[in-house]
């Protein structure tokens, strides 16, 4: 059986974890969005926030996107004291998140940022957007500024993954084997534009209940993992918020775990059936990869496998016998 570790170690490393460049122009982009804020807030007189970097750009699950199309939440704190309507009662969780939008209109901007739901989202021609969900805090605890306020706790979030990751991963080195398993199977669920899946989040917390660590071999516990999500959800695709679990986050959203399992089990699971065959060889495990991830760089190695395989190939010289009809080779 071929060893595809170190493959899919390649297209981790260069196609799925994002470079150190990506990671600064994040960075970048997060901070001129904090000063831009700040700025709109002081010309109107209100007040000041404190900010918590969240989700997949807090966790360090952010993959490459071949459109950009990157996700950075930056959590935007308020006190509830100093968030007083005009005629002094408590600030609206609507009005709280109109008055971000007000304070982060540009004109420099192409797309004007938009008010959600659970967020205001700020668009760059580049293709990725930041998200700046709105909180109000106390003494005690922090509530999002959603259809009304809601309690919420994005930094226990993180904090649960990232202490799981340490816990459950057999290395410590490349972010630790629970985090690239994450990123893959998110890689992966994103790699058709026609798919409708669960979000990141989800996918991390069905990682963290699934995961089957395989020390230095990804390709297993990719497997494993993908295998166990698949028949777990087929007994219930409940999936329950960590630290809060009377939120079930796959509600109203069954067709996208459904298809998520129908994906595994009709496109993903073959495939590793080939990777993990006794007889295969790096062609046919190249060709699985290139099936599951659908990208390029599989088939790059197939062609520069081939190309070596023409390279190494002897060629003897070719000799007539005088009875004989056809040349033979010497």
């Amino acid at each position: 059986m071929y060893d595809s570790s170190s493959d899919l170690k390649g297209f981790y490393n260069k196609c799925v974890r994002l470079s150190k460049d990506d990671k600064d122009k994040l960075a970048g982009y997060r901070d001129s969005n904090i000063k831009r804020l700040e700025s709109g807030l002081a010309k109107d007189s209100n007040p000041m926030p404190e900010y918590i970097n969240q989700g997949s750009y807090a966790m360090h699950t952010i993959n490459q996107h071949p459109s950009n199309d990157y996700d950075i939440d930056l959590g935007v704190i308020f006190n509830k004291d100093d968030l007083i309507g005009a005629r002094g009662a408590d600030m609206t969780a609507l009005d709280a998140r109109k008055m971000v939008l007000q304070a982060m209109k540009d004109d420099r901007f192409t797309k004007e940022p938009q008010i959600r739901v659970n967020c205001i989202r700020v668009f760059y021609n580049e293709g990725h957007h930041v998200d700046m969900p709105v909180y109000r805090k106390t003494d005690d605890k922090l509530e999002l500024a959603s259809s009304d306020w809601y309690q919420s706790d994005p930094a226990a979030v993180t904090k649960w993954f990232c202490d799981n990751v340490d816990k459950k991963s057999p290395d410590t080195e490349n972010g630790k084997q629970m985090r690239r398993v994450v990123r893959l199977i998110k890689y992966w669920s994103r790699s058709r534009f026609s798919w409708n899946m669960p979000s990141g989040f989800i996918i991390s917390v069905l990682v963290d209940e699934c995961y089957n660590a395989v020390e230095n071999r990804d390709d297993e516990a990719l497997y494993k993992t993908l295998l166990k999500i698949s028949e777990r959800l087929k007994k219930s695709t409940d999936v329950f918020h960590p630290i809060f679990p009377d939120i079930n986050l796959s509600e109203g959203k069954e067709h996208k775990i459904e298809e998520f399992i129908g994906q595994i089990e009709e496109n993903v699971l073959p495939c590793f059936e080939d990777i993990f065959d006794p007889e295969s060889t790096r062609q046919t495990v190249l060709k699985a990869w290139k099936a599951i991830f659908d990208h390029e760089f599989f088939k790059d190695l197939l062609e520069s496998k081939s190309r070596e395989f023409v390279s190494v190939v002897p060629t003897k010289p070719v000799s007539k016998d005088g009875n004989n009809r056809y040349a033979r080779n010497a």
